[in-house]
């Protein structure tokens, strides 16, 4: 029989057994608290979208979205787009509740990544690991205990689940953090920009705001942050370090949540973060509150092994590699680029680097036609909203993606155009530089992946250069 991981420990996993303690039992408790929290996160997510009209705001009011490449995905019919949101609203009980779960698991991940894949400019750090964690949660039976499901079918109830299942769960609550603190090795950050410029419009923050416009608090706060997110992981990996780690980090995000507008990003990682607790203690908890404690026994670990099939181990274990490697290569893309990540914005996305950089910027379109030369500057507001245009500037892929579509749309209207951008952008309070070059023709010019956009220009204003 298996030996129940009780800890759940790092050390405890690691040792020379490694790959048998990959698919050892651990109690399934912690689990379940991470299931009840990402749904109920997610609903308070769906309602907030009801609540301030964004349906409505991000994808029927515009009439042209910057969708993901190679997708191209398109927004719903109005009334669609609002019941999909609803779909995703009830997609997020049953996840809390473990209701029919692994089919709303592959529903919510569908729907949410579609929602997502249609708009660049929505593009937050949280919204893509919610991607993730939706997307993992698809291949872990977090619906084995406490759920509708375990009291509809008694043969799949397991208090027990196997190590991978909350070792998956906690290297991807450790990606924010650890790649969070790569990005901030960085000149500006090390300067204490882009903190310097949001910092000093807050001094009324509680107690330590009366401080914000002193550069050694600036750097304090950069230093620290830089810190914290790198440590907190292994800090929270052992247990002598897990409580003091837990209590600096919530520390950490209430903070955040105070001085900056990310929604539920801080709220849903203190919540997630507990994933590094023992995997029993809500079950200990629950035994100190109850008068009917629960305990785990031999006919547990014995339905644990009748639920196990390890024909599948081989392959569970070249995929979660594969997963592993995945997530880790994404984060570091952008060092095989030359060129400042946050100027050329290439290998900025999925990369965590978040609240890294103040930018800022200004967009001119011409369309020349091909056939007499006229050249036609663009009014934008035609086109797309103000939000899309404020975000847009200063990120060259948008660009590059919105020059696409007038082509695309003066084709329909029979004529051949080239398309040019008279675009400057300011990075963490630089002065205003080019970053486009206004001879290239963006339709005549690709978007790579792994390498370099030589139309891109490269920062040339220094951080001392402010403006």
């Amino acid at each position: 029989m298996s030996k129940i991981l009780l800890q759940g420990d790092f050390r405890e996993l690691w040792n020379k057994n490694w790959r048998e303690n990959l698919f050892a039992p651990v109690d399934i408790s912690s689990i379940i608290l991470f299931r009840i929290a990402f749904g109920g996160i997610m609903l308070w997510e769906v309602t907030r979208y009801f609540k301030y009209n964004w349906i409505y705001r991000y994808w029927v009011e515009p009439a042209f979205n910057f969708s993901y490449g190679p997708f191209n995905f398109q927004p719903l019919p109005e009334q669609w787009m609002y019941l999909l949101w609803y779909a995703l609203g009830t997609l997020a009980v049953f996840i809390a509740i473990g209701f029919l779960y692994r089919i709303s698991t592959v529903l919510f991940f569908l729907g949410f990544t579609y929602t997502f894949l249609l708009e660049q400019g929505r593009y937050l750090n949280h919204f893509y690991l919610v991607v993730l964690i939706s997307f993992i949660l698809i291949f872990i039976p977090a619906n084995r205990y406490f759920s509708i499901d375990a009291l509809l079918w008694k043969n799949k109830k397991s208090p027990l689940i196997e190590s991978w299942c909350l070792w998956l769960v906690r290297f991807l609550i450790g990606v924010p953090y650890f790649f969070g603190a790569v990005a901030k090795i960085n000149p500006d950050w090390l300067q204490g920009y882009p903190l310097k410029l949001w910092l000093s419009g807050d001094t009324d923050f509680p107690i330590i705001g009366q401080f914000f416009t002193e550069y050694w608090m600036i750097l304090f706060m950069s230093y620290s942050g830089l810190l914290l997110d790198l440590l907190v992981v292994p800090a929270l990996l052992f247990k002598r370090t897990r409580l003091p780690a837990y209590s600096i980090i919530t520390l950490f995000h209430l903070m955040n949540a105070e001085m900056f507008s990310i929604g539920i990003f801080p709220w849903f990682m203190m919540l997630a973060t507990t994933i590094y607790f023992n995997p029993d203690w809500p079950r200990r908890l629950f035994n100190k509150l109850s008068s009917k404690p629960t305990q785990l026994g031999s006919q547990d670990l014995a339905t644990f092994n009748q639920l196990k099939n390890p024909k599948w181990h081989r392959f569970t274990t070249i995929c979660l590699s594969s997963f592993v490697a995945l997530q880790v290569f994404l984060p570091l893309r952008h060092w095989l680029i030359p060129g400042n990540v946050h100027w050329t914005e290439e290998g900025h996305r999925y990369s965590w680097h978040m609240k890294l950089r103040s930018k800022s910027g200004a967009t001119q379109f011409f369309v020349r036609n091909n056939a007499n030369g006229e050249l036609i500057s663009i009014n934008l507001e035609g086109y797309i909203e103000p939000w899309q245009i404020n975000d847009m500037d200063g990120k060259p892929y948008m660009i590059w993606n919105f020059a696409q579509f007038l082509k695309e749309e003066y084709k329909l209207m029979g004529a051949d155009v080239g398309v040019f951008v008279e675009a400057h952008a300011s990075l963490n309070g630089r002065q205003y530089q080019r970053i486009i070059d206004r001879n290239v023709d963006l339709t005549t010019v690709s978007l790579p992946l792994f390498t370099y956009a030589d139309w891109i220009i490269p920062l040339e204003v220094e951080l001392e250069q402010q403006r």
